[in-house]
């Protein structure tokens, strides 16, 4: 089983890297974020240590967490940002080692990790190799603009907190140009999976 890593900063179109893999290759594709997501949850590993560390004042009337909240407080408070990432990484990266486990004794050919952190995290060293998805800043802006509704002021400040260009070039053996329409993303994927196999 190839394991192979996508990363690239916001707005590059990483999630729709991951859809296209999916739909078209015999692939587990897993999100880190998601995986954060699910292990936030009332059942998940990391739901009692959160909790522990902010108090029940994040917990909605339902009993799940209020992410917002907690966004709010580890944005004021670097301290505590620290200690949240040292529950969740390595609780994410346990479950990943653990899906990968499960999709190479299930004979899977290919297992995609999609991860904003993925070099920060080094997951290059569990991971055959690592793709950069790459998109123009001003196309990424408009994007995140369109889609998400981000101010510039807020666009400004997520990209200055993500690793720069050379940086993911350094660290990533193969980059895509998802700046313009997806089907030269798509047939720039499919030549590398091509290559791949041989």
């Amino acid at each position: 089983m190839r394991k192979i890593g996508i990363t690239g900063g916001v707005g590059c179109g990483k999630s729709e890297v991951m859809e296209y893999i999916s739909a078209h290759y015999d692939a587990v594709t897993i999100r880190a974020d998601e995986v954060g997501r699910k292990l936030m949850e009332p059942d998940g590993a990391c739901f009692d240590p959160v909790v522990a560390l902010f108090g029940t004042r994040i917990l909605r009337a339902d009993g799940t967490m209020d992410r917002a909240k907690i966004a709010e407080e580890v944005f004021a408070d670097s301290d505590r940002r620290e200690a949240l990432n040292h529950i969740i990484h390595p609780a994410v990266r346990n479950y990943i080692t653990d899906a990968m486990d499960l999709a190479r004794q299930a004979g899977h050919k290919w297992f995609f990790l999609e991860a904003a952190l993925l070099i920060e995290e080094d997951y290059g060293a569990i991971l055959d190799e690592l793709w950069y998805i790459y998109a123009e800043e001003t196309v990424r802006r408009r994007r995140l603009a369109a889609s998400r509704g981000y101010s510039e002021e807020t666009i400004d400040s997520i990209m200055r907190n993500q690793l720069s260009e050379e940086a993911f070039r350094d660290a990533c053996g193969f980059v895509i140009d998802n700046s313009g329409d997806f089907s030269e993303t798509a047939a720039a994927i499919d030549r590398k999976m091509r290559k791949n196999k041989r």
